[in-house]
């Protein structure tokens, strides 16, 4: 496994200076001419991005065949995406992986500081007010979802899109089967749900309507069309995304939803067998109360000085006890991590430009696959 480590110019001087020799050349001058490498750095061209630098060198001891024969592509929510080796160098530091959970901001700064600015971006991506610190992932996340929705409304009907993630399906059915709630799919029409269908349906009942964009074959949604279904009644739109995709997409924000929730995993997380994974979760400002698992806040110490605090935390060992909105109790909190590191890296152009590249791979794929 490669590793990142950081080396400029300043850098090597120290290292050499501390060698009390001159140059590289110097160094590497008891390894025999005939044996070193010639053309350059393992006869590589300057100017060589991370990823190709990996595929040529596992080239080079495993086969030309092995960056292709290792790509997973099964998708349904968790995405091999390229990690950079920086993301594994930052989130090791010690003044961020620190404690499992913040409880003493006074030694907690580098934890808290990094989940205030996860949730700030979550924040930026959704287009929504609020995010929490993290859950446990995309499916659980909308799970807690529907939970709120239910105890906002009071209502006890959630009504799903049969294009959203079967296994998130699966989880919501799960954490409310002993609710006395009615799950009710919504029809599809052509992979998208079917808008005219769901027009005609009984809204007074409903605690949240469902809809993921891109769904799960990867179509887009129009949550606008939904919001607008429920202007006029107490249910809530649920907006189910990738985050990445929202780089270029309209926001559940823009788009009126009143929750977003998706997985994490795809910011700067390996596959890892499958797991852990990373929830995300964001609401607009009139759910706070209701929202599960915990808040960063930034203020000002006695001193005068920003700080970071847990600001709200509507859990049952907590203050709120019996009225507690969740039974969540940890965030992701290494994961949320590299998912800020990640974004932070990529930027406001990075992001949209790693989200076309993707979308054009998609449809370069689904090109040559309908060939055969």
């Amino acid at each position: 496994m490669s590793h990142y480590i950081p080396k400029n110019e300043k850098h090597e001087r120290e290292i050499l200076d501390a060698l009390e020799i001159v140059s590289f050349e110097e160094l590497v001058s008891i390894i025999p001419n005939q044996l070193r490498v010639k053309n350059g750095l393992l006869g590589l061209e300057k100017g060589i991005s991370e990823h190709e630098l990996n595929v040529y060198i596992d080239s080079l001891h495993q086969g030309e065949d092995f960056a292709k024969k290792s790509l997973c592509f099964s998708g349904g929510g968790v995405y091999d995406h390229f990690v950079p080796k920086v993301i594994d160098f930052i989130s090791s530091r010690s003044e961020f992986n620190t404690a499992y959970t913040p409880y003493q901001p006074e030694v907690s700064q580098g934890t808290l500081q990094y989940i205030y600015e996860f949730q700030s971006m979550i924040c930026e991506l959704s287009g929504l007010d609020i995010s929490n610190a993290s859950l446990y992932d995309g499916a659980s996340a909308l799970a807690e979802a529907c939970s709120l929705s239910l105890a906002h409304t009071g209502n006890k009907k959630i009504l799903i899109s049969k294009m959203v993630n079967p296994v998130y399906i699966d989880v919501v059915k799960t954490y409310l089967k002993y609710r006395e709630v009615e799950i009710k799919m919504l029809p599809e029409i052509n992979g998208i749900t079917d808008i005219q269908k769901v027009s005609n349906m009984e809204m007074n009942d409903v605690a949240c309507i469902v809809i993921q964009s891109p769904n799960f074959y990867g179509y887009i949604e129009n949550w606008n069309k939904y919001s607008k279904l429920l202007e006029k009644h107490k249910g809530l739109l649920v907006s189910v995304s990738d985050p990445i995709s929202l780089s270029i997409l309209q926001s559940p924000g823009k788009s009126n939803a009143d929750i977003y929730v998706g997985e994490g995993q795809c910011l700067g997380n390996h596959l890892s067998y499958g797991g852990p994974n990373l929830g995300l979760f964001a609401i607009k400002e009139n759910l706070k109360r209701k929202l599960p698992g915990r808040v960063v806040g930034m203020t000002n110490d006695m001193n005068n000085k920003k700080g970071f605090v847990l600001t709200l935390q509507t859990r049952e060992q907590h203050i709120r006890r019996s009225r507690a909105t969740s039974n969540i109790c940890t965030n992701q909190g290494l994961l949320a991590l590299r998912a800020v590191i990640y974004m932070s890296l990529l930027g406001k152009e990075g992001m949209p430009n790693l989200a076309k590249l993707c979308f054009n791979k998609a449809q370069y794929a689904a090109e040559k696959i309908s060939k055969i």
